[in-house]
């Protein structure tokens, strides 16, 4: 099994006939993704690697069934895109630019709320549920199919922990990238339940960052909910205060809310095994699946 994209999902390309949009169209097509349309307002009509491009999201969803989108869009017109997609009905939006402005994302999950709409990013790398589908733009060619969910914040160190993982002989069912923006659409513990449920996935791997709360409130929900095991990693343990440092949201409050030390407290106090490095992470994984 995997969640939230597999082998039958139908994939849009919100900005396909963009630089970004172009190339990894091509290499979610390569991965056998079922890319059925893409879309840029004005071009209608095209085709891009045989793939059909539409005006309006609506006329994509109608003509293909579609029931993900991921947006190749710049961060100003993220919102316009993301709105679109909701109003289209579509389940499903991946979002992929960094440092939308938060005020948009406040309208946009305002209006995505009770909708059913999943809204995934923005800051996102993407979903990939290695040996069935992508959509995102993750190097495929480091992931592979196993036992080991992974969620992340941070891009860079989800591949350095996947390409250890991989490297070891131990595969992944599916991974997340939250995104780091400042408004996430969705948060660890949106997806937390999913993995519980999910027969492959035998080991979680949350690999957060300082800033926000979310870490904190996974740790409240897998101590209630989870009872399989946790490995976490929280970046930036030496990060100064009032700074923020990468993404958007990775910034610690002068009373030090958002710092790692209060993540991991929070995650140890849940039972959740605190890794040091992502090597750490492989370690822990390992001796679980021993």
């Amino acid at each position: 099994m995997s969640i939230l994209i597999d082998q039958n999902s139908k994939v849009l390309v919100q900005g396909i006939t963009g630089r970004e949009g172009t190339f990894h169209a091509e290499q979610m097509l390569a991965y056998n993704t079922r890319v059925v349309g893409g879309v840029t307002p004005g071009k209608g009509g095209l085709s891009v690697h045989g793939v059909p491009v539409f005006n309006t999201v609506r006329e994509a969803v109608e003509a293909t069934g579609a029931d993900t989108t991921v947006l190749f869009v710049p961060p100003l017109y993220t919102k316009q895109g993301l709105m679109e997609a909701i109003a289209a009905g579509v389940p499903q939006v991946i979002t992929i630019a960094e440092h939308v402005p938060v005020h948009d994302m406040m309208n946009v999950m305002a209006c995505a709320r009770g909708t059913g709409c999943r809204v995934i990013g923005p800051n996102s790398f993407g979903v990939i549920s290695p040996g069935k589908a992508k959509a995102g733009f993750m190097a495929h060619r480091i992931f592979s199919e196993g036992p080991v969910a992974v969620m992340s914040r941070s891009a860079t160190n989800c591949y350095e922990t996947v390409f250890m993982l991989t490297e070891r002989g131990i595969g992944q069912s599916t991974c997340i990238g939250i995104g780091g923006d400042m408004i996430p659409g969705s948060t660890f513990t949106d997806f937390l339940p999913m993995f519980e449920a999910d027969e492959q996935t035998k080991v979680i791997v949350l690999i957060g960052e300082i800033g926000g709360q979310e870490e904190e409130k996974a740790a409240a929900f897998i101590k209630a909910h989870i009872s399989k095991p946790v490995v976490a990693l929280i970046a930036g343990k030496n990060a100064p205060k009032e700074r923020s440092m990468g993404h958007a949201g990775a910034i610690v409050a002068p009373d030090g809310t958002g710092s790692a030390e209060n993540k991991e407290t929070a995650l140890r106090a849940a039972g959740v095994h605190i890794a040091e490095s992502t090597m750490d992470i492989v370690e822990i994984c390992a001796r679980f699946l021993a």
